[in-house]
């Protein structure tokens, strides 16, 4: 028999949701029981260490030195946060807001405040090298009830987001890429009359470090942002990058997004990482294509201020003839001037980035209809969902962490509940939950 799971959900949601009024001005009270539990998945370890593998195939070595420490060294220095006073957070908010790249009414009804919601806490605040609230595996891959959000929600996210990058790239490669004796280009046959190994024929150069860097670098804060509080709930995070009516160059458009893609950059940014690759990372909530150019430029100029630097010096953006900040060129020579063309600058590595970051539109619903599956099995292992934090620590996130929403909800489609079941047992038996 099959549940009614809006129906479910929608009690589960109501039981489970975040906890109101959590102090997010100090470092989340679940984070170490979510890291230790993070570490102890099969599922979150093994997508760790495919992460790891593909870093050490990055052929920048400064791009690679810094990506690895920044998501595998406990004790890695958030450089945009080191040194700063709260005068320097309350001055770098108000400018912020100044230039309407956060919306006043967004801050006042956030809690703690919009300077809480730029700056949310660390260890070790204030001096020369901040550290992360919790290891970077530990964290979800959103806020919660979104995609991945469990403990080492994240590093499956990205292990995703990793695979789908370097499959988008190979494509336009084995479409578009190949060429034959008379130089023009063929498409590639696909397995098992063809194999992608012929990727490496391309003639196209596709930034290979970028594609491979960009998804882990713009996640890269949700440690920060997406903190666990006692009940095994979530941070909420604060949106910003924009006010939400007037964002594209003053006419009408809302340019506001999840606060840690405009961390992530502005940390590439406090770490100096090549300016090119910066602007890819940068495109990964919107392509700056059909027309949401604005949205990206307004994330660069937020990390900017953020981080402490001059976007334009730093070849982030330029100008155009009207004075509007604009992406700039992908070449510095010999580059025609798409802006004075009315055109956009573009690379195919925006996109790509862009596209690699969709899982959530599965992901996302799956984890609302994975936990409603949950809470109609949880009776028969011993959990309650009325009771929140014994629900969310003992069986939601632990049965989220070691099999993950998505497996569950395509598990429940073709094999109901009796193959939830067989999973859930698995995890009894192995005494997860």
């Amino acid at each position: 028999m099959r549940l009614m799971l809006p129906v479910v959900a929608a009690a589960v949601l109501a039981t489970s949701a975040p906890a109101l009024a959590v102090d997010q001005t100090v470092p989340g009270a679940g984070n170490a029981a979510a890291g230790e539990l993070a570490a102890r998945s099969p599922l979150v370890k093994s997508a760790l260490a495919r992460i790891e593998q593909v870093i050490a195939s990055i052929d920048d070595a400064r791009l690679k030195a810094a990506t690895h420490d920044a998501l595998f060294n406990p004790n890695t220095c958030v450089a945009h946060r080191a040194n700063l006073t709260a005068s320097d957070k309350a001055k770098i908010v108000a400018e912020l807001v100044s230039l309407g790249l956060i919306n006043e009414a967004d801050g006042k009804g956030f809690p703690g405040g919009a300077v809480t919601g730029v700056f949310p806490p660390l260890r070790d605040d204030g001096t020369a090298c901040p550290h992360l609230p919790m290891a970077w595996g530990a964290a979800p891959g959103s806020g919660f009830t979104g995609h991945h959000s469990y403990p080492g929600g994240l590093p499956v996210h990205e292990s995703f987001n990793l695979s789908s990058a370097i499959s988008f790239s190979e494509n336009y490669r084995l479409n578009v890429g190949l060429t034959g004796e008379d130089g023009l280009p063929r498409v590639a046959p696909l397995p098992p009359n063809g194999s992608r190994e012929a990727v490496s024929h391309s003639d196209l150069v596709i930034n290979n470090d970028a594609i491979i860097a960009a998804p882990m670098w713009h996640d890269w804060a949700k440690p920060i942002v997406f903190q666990w509080n006692a009940d095994g709930s979530e941070f909420a995070e604060f949106n910003f990058g924009g006010n939400g009516e007037t964002d594209a160059d003053g006419a009408k458009g809302d340019s506001r997004t999840g606060g840690h893609h405009i961390l992530g950059v502005a940390e590439s940014m406090a770490r100096d990482l090549p300016a090119p690759f910066i602007v890819i990372q940068a495109s990964a909530h919107s392509a700056p294509t059909l027309g949401h150019e604005y949205m990206v430029v307004n994330w660069l100029r937020a990390a900017a201020i953020i981080a402490h630097v001059a976007p334009i010096a730093r070849g982030y953006l330029v100008k155009d003839a009207s004075g509007h900040f604009r992406l700039p060129p992908a070449r510095t020579t010999d580059n025609i001037d798409f802006l004075a063309a009315k055109l956009g600058n573009l690379s195919a590595e925006t996109v790509i980035h862009n596209l690699s970051d969709a899982d959530y539109i599965f992901a996302g619903p799956a984890v609302t209809a994975a936990v409603a599956i949950l809470a109609k099995l949880a009776p028969d292992y011993g959990f309650d969902p009325a009771d929140a934090a014994k629900f969310n620590n003992g069986f939601r996130n632990p049965a989220l962490s070691y099999l993950s929403a998505e497996r569950i909800l395509i598990r429940y489609n073709h094999d109901g509940l009796a193959g939830v079941r067989h999973d859930l047992d698995a995890l009894k038996k192995a005494k997860a939950i």
